[in-house]
């Protein structure tokens, strides 16, 4: 695989943060972008996340995670309905970036929402939205773990040898946590505070905020953040 890899946590609709960042790195037709889940809700314009996702996917190879927020999302556009608990997880603010109803969700941004991925591995690294079974291979997952699981920090490195890269459990820092061959990146792009960007060889970061602050390229630091609630 040639190019880089580049991983994203959760956009969580900041839509301006996301081309912030996607400025700053200028993806390139071999490098592969990684975006793990989260993509929608909360943030003040997940449709044209979508959009710039669905634009970034033609001109270099993205790999898209479904996280819990994809699914509730996808669980509701099956029964033709929000869901409950996607209503009390920021589906309002998704709703009004379509213009205001489910029916309003174009069919390429459903079809993209139904290509994601529950996990997506390399030689040496695993892509998850929220954890893993640290004993079971990528392949043996349970859906559910990869999706709504926090990271607790007493994890145990994966049986692969594999370091874990996940989204999920925001860091109230802004800093990606860094735990036992685990690499969190939610760093609070919709509580005010960064959208990260790791460049997975180099190690490298990239942070943007909704206002159109960007902050790096740094190097990722080693030791641990502080964590909060999960996404």
């Amino acid at each position: 695989m040639g190019g880089r890899i580049l991983a994203i946590g959760d956009i969580h609709g900041c839509s301006r943060a996301l081309q912030t960042l996607l400025d700053a790195v200028r993806p390139e037709a071999d490098d592969t972008i990684v975006v793990l889940g989260d993509l929608i809700d909360r943030g003040p314009d997940s449709k044209a996340v979508v959009d710039k996702l669905l634009l970034l996917s033609r001109q270099c190879t993205l790999i898209g995670i479904c996280g819990n927020h994809e699914e509730m999302m996808l669980q509701s556009l099956e029964r033709g309905s929000p869901r409950l608990l996607w209503i009390g997880a920021g589906a309002d603010a998704t709703l009004r970036s379509y213009g205001g109803t489910l029916a309003q969700v174009p069919r390429e941004h459903i079809d993209f929402l139904h290509s994601l991925r529950d996990y997506w591995q390399t030689d040496t690294h695993i892509f998850v939205h929220g954890n893993i079974n640290s004993e079971l291979s990528a392949e043996q997952q349970v859906p559910s773990v990869l999706r709504w699981n926090s990271i607790t920090g007493d994890e145990a490195p994966h049986c692969s040898g594999k370091t874990v890269v996940c989204g999920h459990t925001v860091q109230a820092s802004g800093q990606p946590l860094l735990i036992n061959g685990f690499i969190c990146i939610d760093t609070g792009a919709c509580s005010g505070l960064w959208l990260t960007c790791l460049d997975i060889g180099s190690g490298t970061i990239w942070q943007a905020a909704e206002t159109g602050t960007l902050r790096g390229p740094m190097l990722l630091e080693t030791g641990r953040g502080k964590e909060s609630k999960r996404a």
